[in-house]
């Protein structure tokens, strides 16, 4: 089994494979077993009963075996099954909790490579707007970038696979531009005023992937900010490099973002916690079946930051260790919880890896924070309404109002000061903070996923380019405005993308839409943390922590009398 356990839960807006949660140790052993006529698996390794209902096990075991055989050698038509075990072990795993999964072997290594701190690529971003992926940027230094690709360039084929107008994914692009390090592959792609398409190789080679993004210093000069997306093999010493570089600036008070992070490694987050928590105070336990998977965290170390203001952003797709850091946090008052309650993913999977290739994410515990709290929201035989159940807090209208917020009152648990938090259903912040409504609407939500602002943003810089490179970040930044004309511009682009025209859904959407313009365009022109940057001006949550950061004794204080 592996050392750490995985505690990355996917988020609800869209699951990847690499965070999706887990499944089924024994599908090896059945396929194995049909083949060689016997009940004894190869590379000594044999079926082995329960020790708690040994009989009961192996009867199971036999009868799946005995109907799968009858399947496969009388069955009317042609059977799959490889396919037909796939789905039994689906179905059996989803009787037990929404978070115990197989994962077949491909799907394996893009959980992994979603849990490392680097991948083997061309170092590409693109997007799709009808049916064609445009090259958005180029990772600075990296093999595309070095090999003549710009952002602009339409991809036709990725070496002999045709890309374009093939209704292709963003996920089966990314795979076809992965692969081997020192392995090259061809890119032949469309760019404007060329005449005929271009050929480029492009030589893969390892490129880093952090999950911590650079630490920033905002705007009252004095407070850092430091966002975490998820716990990865890296996490920790990237987190420990930005928040000294950031001490090192002077800052007096951290803003620690987990906003959508799905979880990750235990022992990462933990870690982090350590260097929040002074002393040997409890940071995590897990209770499971048999003294094998119980375990209690407690801090070790002396911390970088056990002292300074903290105020920590968590939304409802902060999940599994992000609950577990933001839960220690909050537990010894160490500080101030702001946002929305998080996703209450409280289930700790064991990777075990399996002789297909495959791997069992099997729950064999749960965590529990420092007071007592299990976080994990509940959860019946039907997965279906689990998944759905964001849609139901939004429904409910818990994402407008405090007030709509569920509290399990017989599950109250008090913190180090005597403050009363609760379990039973994810993390409730100190300091509520609604959802922009904008962002989440229909028209808007799909202007993003149809690629319809990237491609404004691209033809834009296109088009602009002399007058835009001639100004520094810090003057786009305060002075750069869209006009009504370009939000015409984008609306007329969305209609060519088949996006029905709706007059007032544009209007309510403009201040949204000029926003991400802005930043898109920040990105072609300056890189990734100039976009940022854009966004962060105009965001609600971060001033609200920001804010926190200096009131933050105050404020603890009121709410411990209340």
């Amino acid at each position: 089994m592996a050392a750490s356990p995985l505690l990355a839960t996917p988020s609800a807006a869209a699951e990847s494979s690499a965070r999706r949660p887990p499944g089924p140790r024994w599908r090896a052993a059945l396929l194995l077993a049909l083949a060689f006529g016997s009940g004894l698996l190869m590379a000594g390794n044999p079926f082995r009963p329960s020790s708690n209902n040994p009989a009961g096990t192996a009867r199971a075991y036999l009868r799946f075996k005995e109907i799968l055989s009858y399947v496969d050698r009388d069955y009317v038509d042609s059977a799959d099954t490889e396919g037909l075990t796939d789905y039994a072990v689906a179905r059996m795993l989803e009787k037990l909790d929404p978070h115990s999964v197989y994962l077949p072997a491909a799907e394996r290594e893009k959980a992994e490579a979603f849990l490392q701190g680097s991948f083997e690529g061309v170092g590409l971003d693109f997007y799709f707007f009808r049916d064609t992926a445009t090259v958005s940027g180029t990772l600075r230094g990296g093999p595309a970038e070095a090999a003549g690709l710009r952002p602009g360039d339409k991809l036709l084929r990725v070496g002999p696979k045709s890309v374009a107008g093939t209704h292709g994914t963003t996920g089966q692009l990314a795979q076809l531009l992965r692969g081997a390090r020192g392995s090259s592959v061809a890119l032949t792609v469309v760019r404007a005023g060329q005449p005929q398409p271009l050929s480029f190789v492009v030589a893969r080679r390892r490129l880093p992937n952090p999950s911590v993004e650079p630490g920033v210093l905002l705007a009252d000069g004095q407070t850092g900010y430091l966002k975490v997306n998820r716990f990865a093999a890296d996490t920790y010493d990237e987190f420990k490099a930005e928040l000294s570089a950031l001490r090192q600036r002077g800052i007096t008070g951290l803003v620690l973002d987990l906003r959508g992070n799905p979880g990750g490694y235990l022992d990462r987050a933990t870690r982090l916690a350590d260097e929040f928590i002074s002393g040997s105070r409890k940071l995590v336990y897990t209770d499971g079946k048999g003294e094998q998977y119980d375990t209690q965290t407690y801090a070790r170390v002396p911390g970088d930051w056990e002292q300074g203001a903290l105020a920590v952003l968590v939304d409802e797709n902060s999940a599994s260790a992000a609950e577990v850091l933001a839960g220690a946090l909050q537990d010894h008052d160490r500080a101030l919880l702001i946002g929305r309650r998080t996703y209450g993913k409280g289930l700790v999977q064991q990777p075990i890896a399996l002789q297909d290739g495959g791997e069992l994410r099997l729950t064999i515990a749960r965590y529990y924070t420092p007071a007592g709290r299990c976080i994990q929201k509940p959860y019946g035989e039907d997965k279906a309404s689990y998944q759905r159940e964001l849609a139901e807090r939004q429904r409910r209208g818990e994402f407008t109002a405090a007030a709509n917020v569920p509290v399990a009152k017989e599950r109250r648990f008090r913190t180090d000061h005597g403050r009363p938090v609760y379990g039973g259903g994810g993390i409730i912040p100190d300091v509520f903070v609604p959802r922009d409504s904008l962002a989440h609407c229909e028209y808007f939500g799909r202007l993003c996923r149809q690629g319809v602002l990237q491609a404004y943003a691209q033809a834009y810089y296109q088009h602009h380019r002399p007058e835009l490179t001639g100004l520094r970040a810090e003057q786009f930044t305060a002075t750069f405005k869209l006009t009504d004309a370009d939000l015409e511009g984008v609306a007329r682009l969305a209609r060519q993308a088949g996006l029905p025209p709706s007059p007032a859904a544009q209007r309510r959407c403009a201040p949204l839409v000029r926003l991400h313009l802005k930043a898109y365009l920040a990105q072609s022109l300056f890189g990734p943390e100039a976009s940022r940057a854009v966004l962060r001006a105009e965001d609600a949550e971060l001033q609200q922590a920001l804010q926190s950061v200096k009131d933050g004794p105050a404020l603890l204080a009121l709410l411990h009398q209340s």
